[in-house]
């Protein structure tokens, strides 16, 4: 008698967890379950197009799911066409791993205006993910303001400044490929409420901000510190006194003559968003930092532009009936009930990058088999039996791998894949 397991997503996260599973129990079953026909979540929908390599990770994933102890549930979403409590029935655990695809709010006045986007909304739109392929942006003025200062606040701005020739080696949509070309954008700002030190944005994504054909890294040096401060240990402190280097040298250099530019703003926090039916501008305070915290000054500045996008964090969205803990799964150490347990940014934040989710989905697993044992469950057999009941269209592995061929075979060199970016289109292919 094998042990049965239902994973609720297919990105890093969840398949960390279907490997582990695999290596620790190799009489077991695992089914993973994708809202779309698409699988590996954040590989696909949340990584830059220009960072295309870093796609590259679900090639360990395509094998976890190329072996027969694994079944992909493609393009059924649990809340609607299985219910949580339909997979507790016939899986002796479900293992919970949606991440958190969810925009944080600034929680500011004009937040509802036409032209305001959450990182994910707006990342999605480019990476043509099926819910955001028709966000259409406010990209008629020529400024655009980002919120935050991490590497999706940069990946945000750097795929606005690039060329098409820039984008050539990268998978970006053609549609939102299309739209940046006829933008008449010549600012982009980024703003953070800390210091330099505090931003959350790495050496190598900063470093990239440095050559653009069409757009000049604006740094004002008077908002540097001369060396780092404050409790970093290790890793850390190499990375906060790499990203200094490489803001004081953006600071120092020649400042060349290009159409574009991005103006990395510190100690800015915003209060307002301007306009009446659409986003005219920003208003932001000054901030200074104390013991670590943004404090606010009362100094005010307004900034034109036509959009803003927020970068400042996600929350997770579980089926129904899961507790919340904040933006994530309430849990303990993984554990959210008897028999259900929850991975990745679900369980503890969006945090680290796409290999930290490989140890914390280890440990979990750990814990799984510690408390549960095959118990005869009916696993995939019962939800096929449903999925037919129910006239929903399931799509297999083998299946996404004859769309994941088209979307190869349709891309123009050196275009390495162009993405279906609608469900329907995934389907027709099948058909």
């Amino acid at each position: 008698m094998s042990a049965k397991f239902a994973i609720v997503g297919s990105g890093p996260a969840g398949m960390y967890a279907a490997d582990a599973l695999l290596k620790s129990l190799p009489d077991c079953h695992v089914d993973v379950f994708e809202k779309y026909p698409a699988p590996y979540g954040l590989i696909r929908y949340g990584v830059a197009p220009d960072h295309y390599k870093t796609r590259n990770t679900s090639r360990q994933f395509a094998r976890t799911f190329n072996e027969d102890a694994v079944g992909y549930y493609g393009n059924v979403e649990i809340g609607k066409d299985i219910s949580l409590d339909e997979l507790k029935e016939h899986y002796d655990a479900v293992v919970l791993a949606m991440g958190a695809y969810n925009d944080r709010k600034l929680g500011i006045e004009g937040e509802d205006l036409d032209g305001v986007y959450g990182a994910c909304a707006f990342v999605g739109w480019y990476n043509g993910h099926p819910d955001y392929r028709d966000l259409n942006p406010r990209l008629d003025q020529d400024g655009v303001a980002v919120i935050g200062i991490g590497n999706v606040a940069l990946d945000v701005c750097r795929v606005l400044a690039k060329t098409r020739v820039e984008h050539e080696a990268s998978d970006i949509c053609a549609h939102a490929l299309d739209a940046i070309e006829a933008s008449p954008l010549t600012n982009l700002h980024m703003f953070g409420r800390r210091g330099a030190v505090e931003a959350g944005f790495t050496p190598k994504e900063l470093g990239e901000i440095k050559d653009l054909e069409r757009c000049a890294a604006i740094v004002d040096a008077a908002q540097l510190p001369d060396d780092v401060t404050g409790d970093f240990e290790g890793r850390e402190r190499g990375i906060k006194e790499k990203n200094l280097n490489l803001l004081k040298d953006l600071a120092a250099q020649d400042k060349p003559e290009k159409p574009v530019k991005m103006n990395l703003s510190f100690y800015a926090s915003p209060k307002k968003i301007l306009g009446t039916d659409r986003v005219e501008g920003i208003r932001l305070e000054k901030t200074q930092v104390v013991d670590g915290r943004a404090l606010a000054t009362g100094e005010t500045f307004d900034i034109p532009c036509g959009a803003v996008v927020t970068a400042i964090g996600y929350q997770t969205s579980p089926p129904e009936g899961v507790p919340l803990d904040g933006g994530t799964v309430a849990n303990e150490n993984g554990r959210v009930e008897p028999g259900v347990y929850v991975v990745g940014w679900a369980k503890r934040g969006p945090s680290g990058t796409i290999p930290t989710n490989g140890p914390d989905s280890r440990d979990v697993v750990e814990l799984i088999i510690q408390d549960v044992a095959a118990s005869g469950m009916a696993g995939g057999a019962a939800i096929d039996a449903l999925l037919a009941e129910r006239s929903v269209r399931r799509v297999t592995f083998p299946e996404w791998e004859k769309i994941s061929e088209q979307e190869f075979a349709r891309a123009k060199a050196p275009q390495p894949r162009e993405r279906f970016t609608r469900v329907d289109e995934m389907l027709a292919v099948l058909s």
